[in-house]
């Protein structure tokens, strides 16, 4: 019965020792060495790369924002308006809409095609979920657009893909009045 008090006095250090060091990774969030790091040694690099919005099969934790003729193989939980405004000035209401939310960043810009990528970050674990927005072109002056919100880390389980994009939309068309 005595010596099982050092060990269990010896593990509560251990556990402890390895919380604070938990903390302070994640208290780091993106300065090197914080949570942002850890998660890409663990799972790689945060952007998870394009979309073909065509041959789209879905995550079960994901969002997608999507005009049935640009995703046929998948059912879209929002499908956005075909706005009123030219392409080019869709792609730039959505950086700005995007770029105002807390924590996102784009990471690609397709310089000769119409697909962006962002990655936006949880608040306080800072796992990362990657959205891909593609313009899509409805003729002189009008345009819509395909959005795809996926988690890295947690499958969904701290990630608001489905609102995330609700958001951004909303934003978009506030913004294309």
């Amino acid at each position: 019965m005595r010596q099982r008090a050092p060990i269990a006095i010896l593990l509560a250090a251990l556990g402890l020792t390895l919380l604070a060091l938990g903390g302070l990774v994640v208290a780091r969030g993106a300065e090197p060495g914080g949570i942002e790091e850890a998660w890409m040694l663990l799972f790689g690099a945060p952007d998870l790369g394009p979309v073909d919005f065509e041959h789209l099969r879905r995550s079960g934790a994901d969002g997608l924002a999507c005009p049935p003729d640009i995703c046929p193989g998948a059912h879209a939980d929002i499908v956005p308006p075909t706005l009123p405004i030219a392409g080019a000035r869709l792609r730039e209401i959505v950086r700005r809409v995007a770029q105002g939310e807390p924590d996102t960043v784009l990471v690609f810009s397709d310089r000769w095609g119409e697909q962006d990528r962002y990655v936006a970050r949880s608040r306080i674990m800072r796992f990362p979920d990657t959205v891909t927005v593609e313009i899509v072109g409805r003729g002189e002056g009008a345009s819509t657009l395909a959005l795809y919100s996926r988690s890295q880390i947690g499958a969904g389980l701290f990630s608001d893909n489905r609102a995330r994009l609700a958001r951004w939309l909303d934003g978009v068309k506030d913004a294309a009045r």
